[in-house]
């Protein structure tokens, strides 16, 4: 990575967080020097997470309103009330299951070939064993063979850690307030033609439950989710 990029290219990380103090801390540690500021969205926590994540350097915003895509915009909405404006927006979750030193393999595609949106893809090889749930690989399967056969697309994975640039992610509008999110953002980014890639990117068991997969209610909430933003963009 050249310094050249680090001059050129403002990369702001968002950081959805609920209940992380475990975790939050060691995502922080390892965020690369190319990121110019991280922003932690707390969504709700009852825990240290807020401490954790100030005390580690994050701006450290509050989000009551319990969902992943209502943090997500809550981080944005922060983004968007500075005086300059980011070039590359990332998200990664705050339970330590991504690697943040692959933030830097994500955003590769964007500054190299001008790629405006990159997903982490947890390839089945890079992932510890039983870091994924069967609900979190089923769900990944059929969202992107839906995706496939709807608008052709190549994506094999909803992965968390991904890389956007700013002016493209605020065209896409996004608005799900929860589990949707990922998945609205690829639907949307493929609408609109926008030049996408995939980097296979090694992943890990979480530190703590996860919010989603953990639970079959959480699990069944999500498919439904996903399910109801293919269908709806697919007949558009």
């Amino acid at each position: 990575m050249t310094t050249q990029h680090h001059i050129k290219n403002k990369i702001v990380v968002i950081i959805p967080a609920y209940n992380e103090e475990a975790s939050i801390g060691l995502v922080l540690k390892e965020i690369p020097e190319i990121v110019s500021e991280v922003i932690v969205v707390d969504n709700g926590s009852t825990d240290q997470t807020t401490a954790v994540s100030k005390k580690n350097g994050a701006v450290t915003l509050y989000q009551p309103l319990r969902g992943y895509g209502n943090a997500c915009l809550k981080g944005l909405e922060y983004v968007n009330h500075q005086k300059i404006k980011p070039d590359i927006i990332v998200f990664i979750d705050g339970d330590y299951s991504d690697y943040p030193s692959d933030i830097e393999k994500v955003i590769q595609p964007i500054l190299d070939n001008d790629t405006d949106l990159v997903i982490g893809a947890r390839r089945k090889e890079l992932r510890e064993a039983g870091s994924m749930t069967f609900p979190q690989i089923f769900g990944n399967w059929l969202a992107t063979a839906l995706m496939k056969l709807f608008f052709n697309s190549r994506f094999t994975d909803l992965g968390p850690l991904r890389a956007i640039k700013y002016d493209k992610l605020m065209a896409l509008e996004m608005q799900d307030p929860t589990y949707g999110w990922t998945v609205e953002m690829q639907l949307k980014a493929l609408k609109k033609k926008y030049k996408y890639a995939e980097i296979p990117v090694r992943y890990k068991k979480r530190i703590g439950v996860s919010k989603v997969s953990g639970t079959i209610k959480g699990a069944i909430l999500a498919g439904v989710k996903i399910l109801s933003w293919i269908f709806k963009y697919s007949f558009k």
